[in-house]
């Protein structure tokens, strides 16, 4: 079945597995490059988060995240956060919440870590917290009763445990990694680990199509804003494949207009988007 049949079936003809540690600050930095990749091209892929096996040690100081980056035919991507030194390393628990609200589905997962990422490096919040985890749920939209029975249930440990034995099992001991499929069961996976442009995303997905996959036009940037309103400058710049500059132009005109405010926090300055009349 060609992936042009597959589409008209609904079905996606590739999945990704986004090896990470949500708690590290170079996994946080891919943020950016899924975002428009699924925004380009999401309708030829899903996303699963897989947690990374370095989060067995979760209790100690040291950071899980190696900072050795390999190329794959692309330059690295500048960082623009610090690293998550001055945090403690949050226990057990705050992988095992991801499980939980996974459990609620894909997508409900990815916005949990999402903005369990944005309160830890951002707000600079105690995820550690049970109440912090809750708020966390609330505020994507999460049936709370069956998100904290979850935290606490067999379902989600056996979860968490599965993620380790993917890990360990394609061998992936370095975050951020993705393995792309495709749609035939029969062909091994293309693993790529580290940091890379988002041309080196578009050119795997090339060679694992037959025909060259067509991008889908990107939301006008406000509209973007208003589903994902806490970014960086540099972040938007990613996404919009636009100079930082006009970047903050654009920013500081919604600021002017009360729509958006600049953040200033340990971690560097975002913009938020605050106006919700669109």
């Amino acid at each position: 079945m060609s992936y042009k049949e597959m589409l008209l079936k609904n079905k996606k003809p590739m999945e990704i597995y986004f090896f990470i540690d949500p708690f590290c600050s170079e996994c946080w930095s891919v943020s950016p490059i899924l975002k428009r990749l699924q925004m380009e091209y999401g309708d030829y892929f899903s996303l699963k988060y897989i947690l990374s096996g370095k989060l067995s040690s979760l209790n100690k100081r040291n950071s899980p995240c190696k900072k050795r980056w390999k190329h794959h035919n692309g330059k690295l991507i500048s960082k623009n956060r610090k690293s998550t030194e001055e945090f403690e390393d949050p226990p057990h628990l705050a992988a095992i919440s991801i499980k939980a609200a996974e459990l609620q589905g894909r997508r409900a997962g990815i916005k949990f870590i999402q903005r369990l990422q944005e309160m830890l490096f951002i707000e600079n919040q105690d995820i550690s917290d049970i109440n912090i985890l809750q708020k966390c749920a609330k505020h994507i939209g999460l049936d709370l009763e069956e998100f904290i029975r979850d935290v606490y249930s067999e379902s989600a440990s056996r979860a968490f445990q599965c993620d380790l034995k993917i890990s360990s099992e394609m061998e992936v001991d370095e975050m951020p990694s993705m393995v792309f499929f495709n749609e035939n069961i029969e062909d091994e996976g293309i693993k790529i680990t580290g940091l890379y442009n988002y041309e080196v995303y578009v050119q795997i997905l090339t060679e694992m199509f037959h025909d060259y996959p067509k991008p889908a036009e990107k939301l006008p940037l406000e509209l973007f804003l208003a589903q994902s309103p806490i970014n960086t400058a540099h972040d938007l710049a990613i996404i919009y494949d636009l100079p930082v500059q006009q970047i903050e132009k654009f920013m500081k005109k919604l600021q002017l207009q009360q729509k958006a405010e600049k953040v200033h926090t340990c971690h560097g300055t975002f913009w938020k988007y605050n106006f919700t009349g669109i």
